[in-house]
């Protein structure tokens, strides 16, 4: 499963998806899920994309997400494709967030195989702001009408559309936490940061889900930071549904500029955390 993992961030970590150019990676991803013969795609508004495999009623529903836009560290003259490389034991390169897009798209391929709950999942535009406050004239129409999480928010507006609200949403991106050593982080309470403020039981969910992920890993580290979790956290709990919103996290050692590392192991512990998770989400 690694071995396949590294491939799709290697190969993801070649295309040049800067914020508001997202769609330059919509092939890759596409091609993926064609291959899937249950997967079925949910149209949505923007450079995003939903799917979903697996539609038993009596099954939870958990969605993994990653999102596509990677920060122009180039400029106008980008190189194309972008550079890769493995380094010792971790992968160099625009890392935000291919780590976290190869581990989602990972989890699709081997979803069929396994007994896991139905899943969907999700990848969004415009998660990172870096650009819009650094560099907009960089995106398209020079930022004009785009904003950081635009996409998480419209993603989950359309799901709660099609009346496809999730149980849980599992975010992985890539965390600055470890300041160049190895490790995972798992960032839960997104109320803290967003708009929301949560009912009790929303609370004790968010807990126990934790206690689920500590209980398979008890190194995982538990922490905050913003980044998509936030928005699905907000805008699928605005219907009062206290649904559990969550953030998976490599370490990423340096961050938001060219050169980004993950750990292979900190890939493999992660894809080995999620495969127990879901399986323990149906038992």
């Amino acid at each position: 499963m690694i071995d396949k993992a590294i491939t799709h961030i290697t190969e993801i970590a070649q295309i040049p998806s800067f914020s508001s150019y997202e769609e330059r990676l919509h092939p890759y991803i596409r091609s993926l899920f064609d291959n899937i013969p249950s997967a079925k795609e949910i149209r949505v508004p923007g450079n995003n994309l939903i799917y979903q495999i697996g539609s038993d009623p009596k099954l939870p529903m958990i969605a993994l997400t990653a999102h596509l836009d990677k920060i122009n560290h180039y400029g106008t003259d980008y190189p194309d494709p972008l550079p890769v490389d493995i380094v010792d034991d971790q992968v160099e390169g625009a890392m935000d967030d291919s780590a976290g897009l190869g581990i989602v798209v990972t989890m699709a391929e081997i979803a069929e195989k396994r007994e896991w709950p139905n899943l969907l999942f999700f990848f969004s535009e415009m998660e990172e702001k870096k650009g819009l406050k650094e560099h907009p004239e960089l995106l398209k129409n020079k930022g004009k009408g785009y904003s950081n999480g635009m996409g998480a928010k419209r993603i989950a507006q359309r799901c709660i559309e099609e009346q496809l609200v999730p149980d849980q949403v599992i975010t992985l991106d890539t965390t600055p936490l470890f300041k160049g050593d190895n490790g995972i982080a798992l960032y839960a309470n997104h109320w803290e940061l967003n708009n929301i403020d949560p009912t009790e039981e929303l609370i004790l969910k968010t807990e126990k889900a934790v206690n689920r992920f500590l209980a398979i890993d008890s190194d995982i580290k538990v922490d905050n930071n913003t980044n998509d979790y936030l928005h699905y956290g907000e805008v699928f709990n605005e219907n009062g549904s206290n649904m559990v919103s969550i953030a998976l996290e490599p370490s990423i050692y340096p961050y938001h500029q060219i050169g980004e590392r993950v750990f292979i192991d900190d890939l493999q512990r992660s894809l080995t955390i999620l495969e127990s998770f879901l399986s323990d989400s149906i038992s």
